[in-house]
């Protein structure tokens, strides 16, 4: 995705949030300040892991988005969840640690 942030006719940042994320192609990720930068609140990084542990609907990709460090972060189904869709979608994770995970890159 452009780095640029999406103009928005949404007025609501949760909405902004699931837009963001809604256009996270599958087999790509994002991290949190990413999505907020684009969401146009660029310090909100932690509003949008919030956000998006709340969220219910499976439309949105929640499982795309990922700390800014390379660890996959949290996920309201579960971390291992969250690992099987990445693998599924072609995203390479590599174990370190006893129970930190990180992404590394997408296949191409």
């Amino acid at each position: 995705m452009k780095s640029e942030k999406l103009k928005f006719k949404i007025k609501n940042f949760r909405n902004r949030v699931y837009e963001v994320v809604r256009r996270i192609p599958t087999g790509k990720v994002m991290t949190y300040k990413e999505v907020s930068l684009k969401a146009g609140f660029p310090r909100a990084w932690r509003a949008v892991g919030n956000i998006l542990n709340k969220n219910k609907n499976p439309k949105i990709p929640c499982h795309r988005v990922i700390k800014s460090n390379g660890e996959i972060g949290g996920y309201n189904l579960g971390k291992k969840k969250k690992l099987i869709l990445l693998k599924k979608e072609g995203i390479k994770i590599k174990r370190r640690k006893k129970s930190r995970f990180f992404c590394l890159f997408p296949k191409k």
